[in-house]
């Protein structure tokens, strides 16, 4: 995990742990995964940024979202990687 603009407190790191550890229900070949959240410059609300990148055997996903908190993004980019993860399974059991 990297932050971008700031020093991401234990806390956090651990709740996006624990939030992203979940997908591996929905698929459990994940092999690796990259999150960086960034504070973006502009003054606005919702400049929160969480982007995570998943990587799967022989592929990869990915998903970004930005809201007012690290908590907010971080629950819609779980629910977006885990439909991914689900249409990824059905393909795979498709085969």
């Amino acid at each position: 995990m990297q932050s971008i603009h700031f020093d991401a407190d234990k806390k956090l790191l651990d709740f996006i742990q624990k939030k992203l550890d979940k997908l591996e229900t929905f698929y459990d070949r994940i092999t690796e995964g990259d999150v960086y959240l960034r504070i973006e410059t502009d003054d606005v609300k919702g400049n929160k940024s969480v982007h995570v990148k998943l990587f799967l055997p022989g592929t990869s996903i990915m998903a970004k979202e930005q809201a007012a908190s690290f908590e907010e993004a971080i629950d819609l980019v779980y629910e977006n990687l885990k439909r991914q993860l689900q249409k990824t399974k059905e393909k795979m059991n498709s085969i």
